[in-house]
């Protein structure tokens, strides 16, 4: 485990409906919590997908994995990712939006999940978790001027 790394990693659905939950969610959460959160998409690679999932994670001090979905169904490569980092012993933060909080597979809804309703709910929550978990990390990260 990385308990040294500045880095978290995230797992969620790259859907554009959950794009206000990266940027007012999940993205500050973790950035006001001290620590640089890694979304895969966003990086450039030449690797295989899988190989660059798993070294991400690897190098991650925690993971975030939101477990919310679309009518489609259960994104597999969040339960893949947070089983993953269960192996190797890396804290995994659970979330989920309350509107299919109850659709979540049986084997990942006895863990505390944080179930919200809206972006900045998320943040609120996510942020006071990672701190009570983790602790406060030692990246300060530059806020935008409004």
């Amino acid at each position: 485990m990385a308990t040294d790394s500045s880095q978290a990693f995230v797992a969620m659905w790259f859907d554009d409906s959950m794009a206000p939950v990266w940027e007012n969610g999940i993205k500050p959460a973790i950035e006001n919590a001290g620590y640089t959160p890694k979304r895969i998409d966003k990086e450039e690679h030449v690797n295989k997908i899988d190989d660059q999932i798993i070294a991400e994670i690897r190098r991650s001090r925690f993971i975030v994995a939101d477990f919310t979905h679309g009518d489609e169904g259960v994104r597999g490569g969040v339960y893949y990712e947070a089983g993953f980092a269960h192996g190797l012993n890396i804290p995994v933060i659970f979330t989920c939006h309350k509107d299919v909080f109850d659709k979540i597979h049986f084997d990942t809804r006895q863990y505390n999940h944080i179930v919200w309703e809206k972006p900045e709910e998320l943040q609120k929550k996510l942020q006071a978790r990672i701190g009570a978990l983790i602790g406060h990390g030692p990246v300060k990260h530059n806020k935008k001027a409004s």
